[in-house]
This record gives structure tokens, C-alpha cells and sequence, in this order.
């Protein structure tokens, strides 16, 4: 699964999973895979609105069934208010297959009621229909999604294909578990947004039935001065050593989750995109760094691509920095600037990690930056 996020102010979200993991990559090849014309990926609401397998979609038919009860079923509701233009839209993408908003947006004509359709609202039926499952996204050009049935981007048979909802939650909850390796009921929860806690309970007891889940204790995780319950997947293998460097987005599965990260890495992490920039304390789009088994710094990365610069804006350590930990760190923002097709680095005066990474980066300039600027 990876995360879609519209900030682009270094790269978008879904592509730095993949950067983090295998290091520079052509995202053309990502492009390719998941806008495919009969698409092996889909967009849906996983964690949030994500890239996921097609063939996982019917995973989530629970979800579309629950939100389309929660909204449908509200006289006074959005959809309830708006039926004309939901059945419109719906009606315009049977007749005319895939459309991009804008190309909507032409056609939009009078309701009954009288009156133009503001454009927000057949947007915000496009999106509702997409929760619901009516809807699938059938590519997008830059950012902008086009929109189509269901049946006709995933044909007829995927499209309609339902996972009963305890078999789907519990499917969902074995893969939350072995991506995570170890992980509490919390955690399980998060990795899909269940907000049913007693769903989430039975698929780990049915699972723990049949083997795959152990339940373990983890020093350190505690409720209320008791261990918190915890389960290992079996195929979970804990290395002698780690041996890793990688920048991390913010919506990235390892850190996504504040509880877990604080958890894991002692690492309290709030993104400050929506920090108004007199408050911000690490930066606008502060990307945490691993060295190993640890988080040791967070670097606030934008890409001027007018200047074909990477710009630190700031730069924080989370403990004392080793020699080799400086290098490791200086050589993932060189590894960005490449991947970006960056030619220059420039470090800015703001953060107690600056100064390290300017010495360990001798070719990069140094401009000023701070809470109110970057």
C-alpha cells in the first residue's frame, strides 16, 4: 500500500516508500504500473486514500458498504442533498466512459432546481461515488484523477467481487502483522484505519487459532503499568544486526503511526504542513532519517526545481551524532538530489544538524531559512 498525499514540495508521498527501501529508481517504471490501462493497481481508502493491488480491492467492499450506509442514510445529509447531481454524474461517466473533472466541468449543466451547479459539487459527488465503490480512478494526468464506473476501468467481474467482512478483516489483519513483524491491537487497527476494535480482536484470536500470530510481551510497551498485549507474526525474523540508511516520508507505514513510532524509536513526530509557519519547530515537510534500528535526525527537504536545487531547509538530530552518522545522513540527501534529478544542494542556518551536513556536503551552498521562511 502507499499512501497518496498531494504535497509535492520534494517529492509526492507514494513514491518515497520505494526510494527508501531500494534507493534511487526510475518513477517512471511506478507510473507505469499503477496507470496502466487496465490497471494491476487501484486507488482506494486503505490507510487513507492509497495505491493498492486491484486484485485487493474487493478487500475493502466492507468499507464502501459502511460509508455508503453512514452518508446515504442521513436525510440531511451531503449525498441526501445532492442526489440530482450524484445520479447526473453517475449518468454522464455510463455515457461517456473516463473523464477528468475538467472535462466534467464543460458539461456541467442546470439542475432541476434551477440554477448552475457549483463545481465544488460534482467534484464532491465524483468522491463520494469513489467511497462508495460506484467509482474507480482510472489514471490520472499530473495529479489530476480521471474517473470512471467501476466496471468499466476493472471490467465486470473484479469490480463486483465482495470479500464477506470478518473474512476480509481478518485477511487485512494478517498482512498489517506481517508487515509490522510485531505489533499491538492498536497498531493493527491503524494499519487500515478498523476503527472496530472487537473485529480486530477475533481476527487476531482466529489468526493466533491457526498459528500465524504469537502472543509475546515487548519491554517497554506498557498500559497502565502492564505490558500491553502484543502478537509476532511467525514469519517474523529478528536479525543479529541492521544495517540500514533511508530517508522516511511522513506517511510512511514505519512512522505513520505516532503511538508505534514513539514506541519503537522513542520518536514523538507531528508533520508541521498545517502548522502555521510562526509555530513550526522542525519544518514544513520534515522527513524523518533511519540509520540502522534507529530514527537519528529529521531533515525539512524542497526541491527548487527552477534553480534544480534540493534545499535543507532545516535540519535536526534526535541524539548525539556519530562521525559515520553524519556521512550516512549527508549521503541520503545526495542520494535524494540524484533520484530528483538535482543538480545542486544548498543547507540552510536553521536547526542544530545544519551545520554537520554543510561540512559533510562540501559542494552544497548555504542560504537562510527558518520557521517563518522555510
Amino acid at each position: 500500500m502507499l499512501q497518496i498525499d498531494s504535497v509535492n514540495v520534494f517529492a509526492r508521498s507514494h513514491y518515497l516508500p520505494l526510494f527508501s527501501r531500494l534507493g534511487p529508481y526510475d518513477t517512471g517504471d511506478l507510473d507505469r504500473l499503477l496507470f496502466a490501462r487496465r490497471p494491476r493497481y487501484v486507488e482506494y481508502w486503505a490507510h487513507v486514500a492509497a495505491f493498492v493491488a486491484a486484485a485487493d480491492r474487493p478487500l475493502f467492499a466492507f468499507r464502501m458498504a459502511e460509508l455508503r450506509r453512514k452518508y446515504e442514510s442521513d436525510p440531511d445529509g451531503w449525498v441526501s442533498r445532492h442526489r440530482d447531481v450524484v445520479d447526473w454524474v453517475r449518468a454522464e461517466l455510463a455515457a461517456r466512459g473516463p473523464l477528468r473533472p475538467a472535462e466534467i466541468e464543460r458539461d456541467v449543466r442546470r439542475s432541476p432546481r434551477g440554477g448552475w451547479w457549483e463545481w465544488d459539487v460534482v467534484k464532491e459527488a465524483l468522491e463520494f461515488l469513489w467511497l462508495f465503490g460506484e467509482v474507480a480512478i482510472a489514471g490520472r494526468r499530473g495529479f489530476e484523477r480521471r474517473y470512471g464506473l467501476a466496471v468499466d476501468v476493472l471490467g465486470a467481474e473484479l469490480a463486483g467481487r465482495e470479500v464477506p467482512r470478518p473474512e476480509a478483516i481478518r485477511e487485512l489483519v494478517r498482512r498489517a502483522a506481517r508487515a509490522y513483524g510485531v505489533a499491538t491491537a492498536a497498531d493493527l487497527a491503524d494499519y487500515w484505519r478498523i476503527r472496530d476494535r472487537r473485529a480486530i480482536l477475533a481476527a487476531v484470536s482466529d489468526l493466533v487459532e491457526q498459528g500465524e500470530l504469537i502472543p509475546v510481551a515487548v519491554s517497554g510497551w506498557t498500559t497502565a503499568g502492564r505490558p500491553t498485549p502484543a502478537w509476532l507474526h511467525r514469519d517474523a525474523r529478528v536479525p543479529r544486526r541492521v544495517e540500514a540508511a533511508a530517508l522516511l516520508t511522513p506517511f510512511d507505514p514505519m512512522v505513520w503511526f505516532r503511538d508505534r513510532a514513539e514506541r519503537l524509536f522513542d520518536f514523538d513526530y507531528r508533520i508541521e504542513i498545517y502548522t502555521p509557519a510562526a509555530r513550526r519547530r522542525f519544518g514544513y515537510y520534515s522527513l524523518p532519517v533511519l540509520v540502522d534500528d534507529a530514527i537519528v535526525a529529521r531533515v525539512d527537504l524542497k526541491a527548487d526545481r527552477s534553480t534544480q536545487t534540493l534545499q535543507v531547509q532545516s535540519a535536526w538530530w534526535e541524539r548525539e551524532p556519530t562521525p559515520s552518522v553524519v556521512d550516512r545522513v549527508a549521503e541520503q540527501v545526495r542520494q535524494a538530489a540524484s533520484w530528483q534529478g538535482l543538480e545542486r544542494l544548498s543547507v540552510s542556518r536553521w536547526g542544530d544538524a545544519v551545520d554537520h551536513l554543510a561540512a559533510a556536503l562540501p559542494h552544497a551552498s548555504r542560504h537562510a531559512a527558518g520557521p517563518a521562511t522555510g
